[in-house]
């Protein structure tokens, strides 16, 4: 008996993207860079442009879904939706586009879907597990071991932090420290909401700013999501990666191997939330999970 086929569409601040799965193969997974919350932290909307960009990746998508019987669709929309005033714009354009409505989830179902999707492959003996995904306009965190025990979300993101915090290229010392110390502050809200964290056996990262800084330290000429999945990174090399991209000017990062173009302008400020976090928790490594919210959303839909 063929096992039922689900898709999921994830509509991030920085990416847009689509898996297509049955809950143990994966079929598609795709990430288009269209910059989805570029300016809403200062405007408060969604820009035409963006919401363009998303539009045309979603068709893209939809070309892809209609290869399969699909048994269900979710699509979700999280931070930068969260924050803009014409969501319901966004919204209407990407249904049409989709034939399915994204949902507009909270930073703490985030975190659980986030956590669900990077345990499920987990041995929960070497939980507790404190998952943590860098986004583009919010940063999610979640302990547990078999199931999220809590979970906490910040407005600290690599889109957020570098529009807010960087003005210069290369960036100034003070900029650096200026995000650091921010994200030092988000931090402590996370340990003061969700104490049990310091409880946790290992940190799993995920999303787009520690899967590159584990393809710089691989020295990934393309991406290979087997090289990048459950690779650990240790501190030592995410400081490294972090001197190395926050110091050089943009003509300079861009030649890093493994640094994708649409996260060259970012990768300042999530490289800044990354080192913190591991300093922070006085983390030896970094469990880099490539099945993130995308799984978790595949896995709801099972359930």
């Amino acid at each position: 008996m063929t096992k039922p086929v689900y898709a999921a569409i994830d509509c991030g601040t920085n990416s847009t993207r689509l898996m297509i799965g049955d809950g143990s193969t994966t079929f598609e997974r795709e990430m288009i860079i269209t910059g989805l919350g570029r300016g809403v932290d200062s405007t408060g909307r969604l820009g035409t442009d963006a919401i363009e960009r998303v539009r045309v990746a979603l068709a893209m998508y939809r070309e892809i879904m209609d290869r399969y019987d699909l048994a269900g669709v979710r699509m979700t929309a999280t931070s930068a939706a969260r924050d803009a005033d014409n969501r319901e714009l966004f919204f209407d354009v990407s249904e049409h586009t989709v034939g399915v409505r994204p949902e507009l989830i909270s930073g703490h179902a985030e975190a659980e879907l986030s956590f669900i999707g990077a345990t499920a492959d987990l041995d929960p003996s070497d939980g507790p597990f404190l998952v943590f995904d860098i986004g583009g306009g919010s940063t999610e965190f979640a302990v547990g071991s078999t199931r999220m025990e809590g979970g906490f979300s910040t407005d600290m993101g690599s889109v957020r932090f570098t529009e807010k915090y960087i003005e210069h290229d290369p960036p100034r010392p003070e900029e650096l420290v200026a995000c650091l110390s921010i994200a030092e502050a988000h931090l402590d809200d996370v340990l003061r909401e969700v104490p049990m964290i310091l409880g946790a056996q290992q940190l799993v990262g995920l999303a787009g700013t520690v899967s590159t800084a584990a393809a710089v330290e691989i020295g990934l000429a393309e991406y290979d999501r087997d090289q990048i999945h459950h690779f650990r990174l240790e501190r030592d090399a995410i400081e490294d990666v972090y001197r190395t991209l926050v110091t050089e000017s943009r003509d300079d990062r861009k030649h890093n191997p493994g640094l994708e173009e649409g996260r060259v302008d970012t990768i300042v400020g999530g490289m800044c939330i990354l080192a913190r976090i591991v300093r922070y928790f006085d983390a030896a490594d970094v469990l880099v999970s490539e099945a993130d919210i995308l799984d978790g959303l595949i896995l709801s839909q099972m359930s």
